[in-house]
């Protein structure tokens, strides 16, 4: 594997706050960028201090996004504070903030403040709604933007309420999105030779994961019904798309099922998918070999009337199983199913360890912490992820990589510039 990262040389400077900016600047540190979060002297992001688990320590809310960066404490309303940062600026290719409207503007940065500063930063923003939206002076959290982006209405079950998910569609998504930003108008600097702006707002990326249910709008509106929801043929649609229960939602019905032990454990449950061509498979692997040739179920249309009542045949055959021994099972008929696993068991399990995906890694006050590692995984290099600095961990560092003196950084202190 390569010793470089493919990252390596690229300066961000990190004012982003809380989970979505974050998440977008931890990623491009676990590549390679040297990432400097800028924190305010003192107190530093709100999630150092928030759902604390150990007193006085940083929270894991901080450390599981903030891992592979540098802290600078900065405060940038005095005269010294503003004099290091555009300094910072002058070095740096990227500046990524989750600031409310006009932040930035206020500090004296603006964007046309930014480009004489420095041409070809990228200055890459996180928003709640795109600038212009008639919604974009409104806060947002995570639970907003997934109401906001169509994620909530249609989630849940449909004689219930709109359900926002357990999963941070709004904030961790839109890092992931934002950085795909960062990193394009990167590689347009290598053509252009000038930076520029990149925002992603966090309604849309919520909706950019919701395009199968803009699809199936679109769908309904011209036919009346959706065939795949469980509410076909039998039930009735509105105008909008119905919230499905845990359909498959592509075309493959799906279905969440209990296995054995269900009464006691909250997630003793596989998800368990039809496929057409799986249809073969699956009736041999439940011993009803009938069913295999039958008209009545041989054909998705044929099935989906009596859909509710497969599912029952199939949760009869899994009373005696647990969820993985009923996996064990199915995948050697390559029939599509998952168990519905933990926080628990994903934490402990051995082949996430072995892969990367979840890494025990070390801070200075809490000793070893979980944390997630790269969902992305190359052939020519493995990240190596570390713990989360402590609050203005590498301020000095900093200065005397912009050229101040030990005198000069004493007296910054000193002024509680930094």
């Amino acid at each position: 594997m390569s010793n470089s990262l493919p990252l390596d040389g690229v300066r961000i400077i990190d004012f982003t706050h809380v989970q979505a900016g974050p998440a977008c600047t931890q990623l491009l540190a676990w590549f390679g960028a040297d990432v400097i979060k800028v924190e305010r002297p003192g107190s530093g992001d709100v999630t150092r201090s928030q759902l604390r688990d150990i007193p006085g320590v940083d929270a894991l809310y901080f450390t599981m996004l903030n891992s592979n960066k540098r802290s600078l404490s900065l405060n940038t309303k005095t005269p010294e504070g503003k004099e290091v940062l555009e300094k910072l600026i002058k070095e740096s290719d990227v500046l990524v903030e989750n600031f409310g409207p006009g932040a930035l503007d206020r500090m004296g940065f603006s964007w046309e403040r930014i480009q004489e500063l420095n041409p070809k930063l990228i200055h890459a923003s996180v928003k709640g709604f795109s600038d212009g939206h008639h919604y974009e002076d409104l806060k947002v959290y995570e639970n907003v933007a997934q109401c906001a982006g169509g994620a909530a209405s249609t989630t849940g079950f449909w004689d219930g309420p709109p359900t926002v998910s357990g999963a941070a569609l709004g904030d961790s998504n839109t890092g992931m999105h934002l950085a795909i930003g960062i990193l394009t108008a990167l590689i347009g600097r290598e053509k252009t030779g000038k930076g520029q702006k990149v925002a992603c707002s966090m309604q849309d990326a919520v909706l950019n994961l919701c395009r199968v249910k803009m699809r199936d709008q679109l769908r309904l509106d011209r036919v009346g019904h959706l065939e795949e929801y469980p509410q076909y043929p039998h039930g009735e649609f509105s105008d909008v798309v119905p919230r499905g229960g845990n359909a498959g939602g592509g075309g493959q019905p799906g279905w969440v099922l209990k296995c054995k032990g269900w009464e006691t454990d909250p997630n003793a449950y596989i998800y368990f998918t039809i496929q057409g061509h799986a249809w073969e498979p699956i009736c041999r692997a439940l011993d009803k070999p009938e069913w295999i040739d039958d008209p009545e179920y041989m054909t998705a249309e044929a099935r989906q009337d009596k859909i509710f009542d497969i599912f029952a045949t199939i949760e009869d055959w899994l009373k005696d199983k647990t969820k993985f021994e009923a996996v064990d099972i199915l995948r050697k008929f390559d029939i599509p199913c998952a168990p519905v696993l933990s926080m628990k068991e994903l934490a402990a399990d051995k082949s996430l360890r072995e892969s990367g995906s979840i890494v025990e890694v070390e801070h200075k006050e809490r000793g070893t912490y979980l944390t997630i590692g790269s969902p992305i995984k190359f052939s020519d290099m493995k990240p190596v992820i570390t713990g989360s600095p402590l609050l203005g961990e590498h301020t000095d560092e900093v200065l005397t990589g912009l050229g101040y003196n030990r005198e000069q950084i004493a007296a910054m202190h000193e002024a509680k510039a930094v």
